[in-house]
This record gives structure tokens, C-alpha cells and sequence, in this order.
């Protein structure tokens, strides 16, 4: 690109659907990059060993992974892409075949769940590709049982000035949303006690500086 600051697209393509050769190369970035975003936001959240949880955009399955060493009930992940699906079944075979994870292609617009279902959803940087995303945290306040818990981390926050964010937001048709839209969005989804923490820090890829967030709220 003429902009060598600038990540390869054609790679970068892939974080909304990872699909080939070139999507397998971002999920393993995703893997190694996104360890120290979800280390530090799940500081933030208590994990009881009795709780049931779905991964919402599992990607390659490394936390469906942390979340079976951290709880003794069943993991589910769910990703729209079905070639994330195969790399976070492969990951997990062994606890698939055990009968205590369960991944599922899927979309969270309309999820493959009864209500009531889940003690916690969590979401690691996906959300920004979601098709509705007032009705999609809608859809996750259906599947949690009561006081159950919507756990969201990302990586970025929007910069007015940004040109690099500008470019990667219009190649591919994401949101990123501000706190105030993560809260509002949450609360007009039937949320309460939303808390936020912001941690600035460095872009994954780019070591650019860049803000943390995690944002958690209750049915």
C-alpha cells in the first residue's frame, strides 16, 4: 500500500468473516494479539466454577479455552465464520468430546438458544461487526438468565482525527463505538448496572496508542 502504516487489507479483510489461507494467518494473530486485551478485561469479571457461559465470535477458541479451565459447567462458542468454527473445534476437541464445550456456526442476531439459558455472554472484539446492534443485545438479554452478565471487551475506541482508524472502519463497514454508545446501546437493550472500565494502551497490530474498554451490565 502506499501507506505502509497501514495493515495489509487484503488480511484485514478477513476480521469479519475469516475465511482461506488469509483467514487462518488472522486468526492466529487474533490468538496471540488479543491475549493481553482479554487478561486484563477479564480481571474485571468474576467467573464462578458453576457458571454457563457462551463465547459470542469465538474466532480460534482461545477463550472458550480459558473460560473450561475456569468453570466446571459447559462452554459454548458461536462464530458466524465457519472456518473459526473448525479452528476453535479443533482447539477443543478434547473437551467437545467430553461433553463440556459445544461450538456452533451462528449468527448473534438470532441465537440457537432458549431463553433463559446462560449465566454469561461474553463478546472479545467483535462487536464491531454486528448487524443490529441494539436488537443483537437483545437477542443476548433473551438467552441470559436473570441477573445473568453481558461481558464486552474491544480494543478501540473511536478518534475523531484518526485517519488509519478511518480507513480500516470504511474497508470494513465496522462500528466502533464510543463508551457512551456501548452504555446507551446497552441500556436501551434492557440492561442495568452497566459499568465500564477504559485502559489506554497499544493497538494490537499497529503498536499505534490506542483504549481499552470492557463493559459489563446485567439483566
Amino acid at each position: 500500500m502506499a501507506n505502509e502504516n497501514y495493515m495489509d487489507d487484503e488480511l484485514l479483510l478477513n476480521a469479519r468473516k475469516p475465511e482461506g489461507e488469509l483467514g487462518d494467518k488472522l486468526i492466529d494473530n487474533m490468538n496471540e494479539n488479543h491475549e493481553a486485551l482479554a487478561q486484563w478485561s477479564l480481571g474485571h469479571l468474576d467467573i464462578s466454577k458453576d457458571d454457563l457461559i457462551l463465547d459470542i465470535g469465538c474466532g480460534g477458541g482461545v477463550n472458550v479455552e480459558r473460560f473450561l479451565k475456569m468453570t466446571e459447567n459447559k462452554v459454548f462458542g458461536l462464530d458466524y465464520s465457519k472456518l473459526a468454527v473448525e479452528r476453535s473445534v479443533e482447539l477443543n476437541k478434547l473437551a467437545i468430546d467430553e461433553g463440556r464445550c459445544e461450538i456452533i456456526q451462528g449468527s448473534v442476531s438470532n441465537l440457537p438458544f432458549e431463553s433463559d439459558t446462560f449465566d454469561i455472554v461474553t463478546a472479545f472484539e467483535t462487536v464491531y461487526f454486528w448487524p443490529d446492534f441494539v436488537n443483537d443485545l437483545k437477542e443476548i438479554h433473551r438467552v441470559l438468565k436473570d441477573d445473568g452478565i453481558i461481558f464486552i471487551a474491544n480494543e478501540a475506541l473511536p478518534k475523531k482525527y484518526d485517519k488509519r482508524q478511518k480507513h480500516i472502519i470504511e474497508l470494513l463497514d465496522m462500528n466502533i463505538y464510543s463508551q457512551y454508545e456501548l452504555e446507551d446501546s446497552l441500556q436501551k437493550s434492557g440492561f442495568k448496572n452497566i459499568l465500564s472500565h477504559v485502559k489506554e494502551s497499544k493497538d494490537s497490530f499497529t503498536g499505534d496508542d490506542a483504549d481499552w474498554i470492557c463493559v459489563i451490565a446485567e439483566k
